[in-house]
């Protein structure tokens, strides 16, 4: 099964938003919901995508002929690619009622796994969400990263005994989520935090933090500050500030700010290609992060549609790696993209 039935597959699966468009750009969802449209005009969604193409890759095959090792370690785990399934909440909501958290997350957490790279898993309103979502890493080893909302402390410390309980390599907390009106009107409130915040929550994980929603130089240092192993520069894939710039545009000078620091950086927002994801790695990332594209998979073909995606991509990167000249990951250099 190939991407292309995958998709006509969901288009007969989905919700009433998400058109499963060719192309996952924002324009056909535009700003309907939350899920898979976004805030105000939809602008910084259809940003982030329209930022990736902007830059384009410089072929070169004046070089020595070898094979291409996409392989990619993360925190001691070895993957096959450098690409991760991003964090999807109230999938039933946003999607449609194909499937639910629970049996979502049980679809791309082993499908992930089994072909090579690993998934983020959502978190939600319903305890049960993190519930279900640990379970399902904990079925495949730890191969997978569950993601906290920043709600208030005593929340966040209880869903952390989950995580540790699921064995998962990492954790990460989506900050940007901070936006969203139900952690606004919690009490004791949710949302936003301080340097120390984010201390205290990092040393409650016990497993390497990831760090989600980073737009800025300040914030990157603040995330390194509070003991983050990981980055993911993002806006929530433009769903929780209009007029917000792409994760592209910010993603050089965040790396160079922290280049050293020994942090991971994670980046994600309208990247629907290999060829984006090998302009990610010569922007200084050390890989990304894919959400909208995972769903449709899941919905048109379950397993075998994350494999026919993981395969697309993958393949795609190999093919940009070997035409631009770079045999290994590291091999690829910010000369290697036009801006």
């Amino acid at each position: 099964m190939n991407y292309s039935e995958v998709l006509a597959n969901a288009r007969g699966a989905m919700g009433s938003f998400c058109k499963a468009c060719p192309e996952c750009n924002g324009l056909g969802c535009r700003n309907t919901i939350p899920g898979p449209g976004a805030k105000g005009i939809g602008d910084s969604a259809i940003r982030n995508y329209n930022a990736w193409k902007e830059i384009r890759v410089n072929m070169d095959t004046l070089v020595e002929n070898g094979p291409v090792d996409t392989s990619f370690n993360l925190f001691g785990q070895d993957f096959k690619y450098p690409f991760f399934a991003g964090p999807v909440g109230a999938v039933n909501l946003h999607y449609g009622d194909k499937y639910n958290d629970e049996n979502y997350n049980n679809v791309l957490v082993s499908a992930c796994a089994a072909n090579g790279i690993a998934a983020f898993t959502g978190d939600g309103v319903d305890a049960n969400v993190m519930v279900q979502a640990t379970k399902a890493i904990k079925s495949v080893g730890g191969i997978g990263i569950p993601t906290v909302k920043p709600w208030n402390l005593d929340i966040i410390a209880q869903k952390m005994e989950l995580v540790k309980e699921s064995g998962a390599f990492a954790v990460a907390m989506d900050v940007d989520a901070a936006g969203l009106p139900f952690l606004k009107n919690l009490q004791p409130p949710a949302g936003t935090k301080s340097v120390e915040d984010l201390t205290e929550i990092i040393a409650l994980a016990m497993r390497p933090f990831i760090v989600k929603g980073v737009m800025t130089v300040k914030g990157a240092e603040k995330a390194v500050k509070a003991g983050a192993a990981g980055i993911i520069v993002s806006n929530h894939g433009g769903r929780v500030l209009d007029q917000c710039a792409a994760s592209a545009e910010v993603l050089g000078e965040i790396a160079s700010a922290i280049k050293g620091s020994g942090v991971k950086i994670l980046v994600d927002g309208g990247i629907r290609s290999g060829a984006d994801v090998f302009k990610a790695i010569a922007l200084g990332a050390d890989g990304v992060v894919i959400a909208r594209p995972f769903v449709v998979s899941v919905y048109g073909a379950a397993e075998k549609g994350v494999k026919a995606y993981v395969d697309k991509i993958g393949g795609e990167l190999a093919d940009t790696m070997q035409m631009c000249g770079a045999h290994d990951l590291s091999e690829i250099t910010e000369d290697m993209i036009r801006r």
